[in-house]
């Protein structure tokens, strides 16, 4: 009986899965049996979309994993994926359906060991100083005595309360506290937030804009102090107006912020002194400077006094340098009356000399010939004029006479016309004459209109001289119905 039915063949009885079921099969199974995972490889190829998604490979020797970070996770990351870079990938597996791949999402990530931490800061710093960001042209000298300091750091830490004390004890300032998180993930973004924050203030608005930043913290291990290492900070320092001073960790600690800053402290306390001088210094200054100027002052004056003394032996006395000159004075005024009679003498007797040649007759005879002289030169003036007057009205004569022989009025007397178009204009070829119907043709005694070929032309005038044309055309009054053809 066996025999009459077939076997089936071997894996039909097998269930059948759609695409999508084993697809959202495998998904389930990766995601269930790998939803948190810790990762150790080398950052490979890192790409950044605009949407804010961060793709990169983890790779080792044997094999390379696929991994991303979206947006809202990116923000979050302790450290930014850089290629190259040895770290711990932590976060889960899952698939892509769509390319039947998997990738792992990638929610946090640290640096694998010190040595990594200390290659990946020596490639930051070589970039960054590549850029020019730690060159010493860019760094602000810092003020002498700033009124107002800014402090950016941790507000319940020990490193706040020795800055205060710290410049209480030195010179007291007014001081703008930032708190800020010094370690883990949010101390890079504040930080950066803090310095571009008191940039960002208006001198002379309500809270009064700091003349000095300090950017301070207490000593910590590399993987406490990595904030001050990212880049956002150091192009935050770089770019800051107000001087700043970077005081981060102990002697011993060095961050990148420290080469981009105007000037480095070794500790908190030292920042506060580098910030402010000593006022019981300044003040010892200030009277040392006083004393100074008081005893240049008084010695001045005393070799001044000496050497106003000094000088006046050897000069003479007073009463001896007027008396030779108070002799020649008395001299001078007992010769002054004599003079003055003099002068008064030689003027009469002057004055009597001039005066005998202004008798009345003496006058009248230079008038005479005064006027004897221009009633000469009046008639040269008129016989010179008449003869000018003759000659000019002869000239013109002669100018009329050779107008009147080259004018056309004296061309029509010969015979010939001139033609003129219904503006005035004159009419001088036949090219210019096809252009227009109607035209006017004036001859010796009279003017004749010549109208288009067939039409009858206006009466001529006869009169002796033609009028002169005005700018306006005339009319042909003749309506046309004349026998006169056109002359063309």
């Amino acid at each position: 009986m066996s025999d009459l039915i077939d076997d089936p063949e071997p894996g039909q009885n097998a269930p059948e899965f759609s695409v999508s079921e084993i697809s959202g099969a495998v998904k389930r199974t990766i995601e269930g049996r790998f939803s948190h995972v810790r990762v150790r490889g080398e950052i490979g190829r890192v790409n950044r979309y605009g949407s804010g998604h961060i793709y990169y490979d983890l790779k080792d020797d044997g094999a390379v994993l696929n991994a991303v970070t979206w947006k809202g996770q990116a923000g979050r990351l302790s450290v930014q994926p850089e290629e190259g870079m040895e770290v711990v990938a932590v976060g889960k597996l899952t698939s892509f359906p769509k390319q039947s791949k998997y990738q792992m999402n990638v929610m946090e990530l640290r640096v694998a060991g010190v040595g990594a931490l200390m290659a990946m800061l020596e490639k930051r710093k070589k970039a960054l100083a590549a850029e020019g960001l730690f060159d010493g042209e860019r760094k602000q000298p810092i003020p002498y005595l700033p009124g107002v300091i800014g402090v950016v750091t941790s507000p319940s830490g020990a490193v706040i309360r020795d800055i205060l004390h710290r410049l209480r004890d030195r010179f007291p300032r007014k001081v703008l506290i930032w708190p800020v998180a010094v370690q883990g993930d949010r101390c890079a973004p504040e930080v950066t937030a803090a310095i571009e924050g008191f940039n960002r203030m208006e001198p002379g608005g309500a809270m009064p804009r700091p003349d000095l930043l300090i950017v301070a913290r207490g000593g910590g291990s590399i993987e406490d102090l990595w904030g001050f290492n990212e880049e956002s900070v150091v192009r935050a320092a770089a770019a800051s107006q107000i001087p700043l001073i970077s005081a981060v960790g102990h002697e011993t600690d060095t961050t990148l912020i420290d080469y981009a800053s105007d000037q480095r402290a070794p500790t908190p306390t030292a920042a506060a002194e580098l910030a402010v001088p000593v006022r019981g210094e300044l003040m010892a200054w200030l009277a040392s400077m006083e004393e100074r100027r008081v005893r240049a002052l008084s010695d001045g004056l005393a070799r001044r006094q000496q050497r106003l003394r000094d000088l006046s032996r050897a000069l003479p006395n007073p009463a001896d340098l007027v008396a030779m000159q108070a002799q020649r004075l008395d001299l001078m005024g007992s010769r002054l009356p004599r003079a003055l009679q003099a002068v008064t003498e030689r003027g009469r007797a002057r004055l009597v000399e001039q005066g005998a040649g202004l008798r009345p007759q003496v006058l009248q005879r230079a008038v005479e010939t005064k006027r004897e002289r221009l009633e000469n030169i009046e008639r040269r003036f008129v016989r010179a004029a008449q003869t000018q007057g003759r000659d000019w009205r002869s000239r013109l004569d002669g100018l009329e006479r050779l107008r009147e022989t080259l004018g056309y009025q004296a061309t029509l007397e010969r015979g010939y016309a001139v033609v003129r178009d219904t503006q005035g204009g004159l009419v001088s070829d036949a090219a210019t004459a096809a252009g227009h119907e109607r035209m006017e043709i004036q001859f010796r005694d009279g003017v004749v209109p010549v109208g288009p070929e067939g039409g009858s032309p206006a009466p001529a005038q006869t009169t002796a001289q033609p009028a002169k044309r005005k700018a306006a055309p005339k009319k042909d009054t003749s309506g046309g119905g004349g026998e006169q053809g056109s002359l063309f």
